[in-house]
């Protein structure tokens, strides 16, 4: 069975929406043990599991990764930029950027990417398809080799629209297929500032919507109650460590809830299990006593598209405004806790 006949309706109207033209040669890359692995981490970072995100609906890496593939091969027909984002996640562990989070990435979060050349490498099954098809290992291993596939930070990229397409529709709930649906088919290859080929808007009116909609997201990236369970999540998975119940391997091989059910039943089950059902967490302006806390920022995603060539920051002000305001978020000022001790 291919994978891509498992998935929710309302992702395959997303699907069909990204790539009318669906490239059934992707189904046998997508249907290896590697990518396969996908489906069962979240792209949410396991917000999805905590009251206090209210998020609608999960969706996870493989879907994300299978959406940015489509975007890709949408708008250039190139196999070869199509598999290398298809690729760009493969190396994303459960938890996701938690575990950036464990590593001490928080500003970055990119601290599990260089794993994606060796999980190619080694999977038998992804380089007999790129050796049938005459493709080489170097040419899929790093999509930011393709400037449709990534850029960077504030440009517009597949993976950067696709995430905040999917997040805007299907976990906070935001926007509508059929509002995406628009917004997406008003994009085009421009040219940025340096004659670099970019996504960009046709018109004014949606690439002002989806600034909206990207700005919401962008702090919702980093609010305080993310920063603070993507801290602890990461604390967690440290401390399970050290205690030999979980390695970094597992990260890589076990499905998410399976690493939850192992959290769950460890010493530390009883104070995950109190965050996974608190309403928010508290914040303070002064270093807190005798609990848990979190204080630090977080990586800033926010995204400029060009319309028309121009980036809309320069060509409306109602667009600079609410950039301005997402990039004004405030994320070193509060301590952020609960009530409880991580010993």
């Amino acid at each position: 069975m291919n994978y891509i006949d498992t998935i929710k309706d309302n992702v395959k109207e997303y699907y069909k929406i990204l790539s009318p033209d669906y490239p059934e040669w992707m189904n046998e890359y997508i249907n290896t043990k590697e990518l396969l692995q996908q489906q069962y981490v979240s792209c949410s970072c396991g917000k999805i599991y905590a009251k206090m995100f209210g998020l609608k609906q999960d969706f996870s890496s493989l879907e994300h990764s299978i959406a940015v593939a489509l975007i890709i091969w949408n708008f250039t027909h190139d196999k070869k930029q199509t598999l290398s984002g298809l690729f760009h996640d493969i190396a994303t562990p459960a938890f996701k950027h938690c575990v950036d989070f464990l590593n001490g990435d928080w500003m970055n979060q990119e601290s599990t990417e260089d794993e994606t050349t060796y999980i190619l490498k080694n999977s038998k099954e992804i380089m007999d398809l790129l050796n049938r098809d005459n493709i080489k290992l170097e040419e899929v291993n790093d999509y930011h080799l393709y400037p449709i596939a990534d850029n960077d930070t504030p440009k517009l990229s597949a993976d950067r629209l696709e995430y905040s397409l999917s997040n805007a529709v299907f976990m906070y709930g935001i926007d509508t297929l059929d509002s995406i649906k628009e917004m997406y088919e008003d994009i085009e290859i421009q040219h940025d500032e340096n004659g670099v080929i970019e996504l960009g808007f046709k018109t004014k009116k949606l690439a002002r919507r989806f600034v909206k909609n990207t700005s919401f997201l962008s702090v919702a990236y980093r609010d305080d109650g993310t920063r603070f369970y993507m801290q602890l999540v990461a604390d967690i998975l440290k401390r399970i460590s050290d205690d030999g119940l979980i390695t970094k391997a597992d990260l890589y091989n076990m499905k998410e809830k399976e690493v939850i059910d192992l959290i769950l039943n460890s010493k530390y089950g009883s104070i995950y299990r109190s965050v996974l059902e608190s309403p928010k967490v508290n914040t303070s302006l002064e270093e807190p006593k005798d609990v848990y806390y979190v204080h630090h920022g977080a990586k800033v995603r926010y995204i400029n598209p060009l319309v028309n060539g121009e980036r809309i920051a320069d060509i409306c002000k109602i667009a600079k405004g609410m950039i301005d305001k997402n990039l004004s978020y405030e994320m070193n000022d509060k301590y952020l806790y609960l009530d409880f001790k991580l010993d």
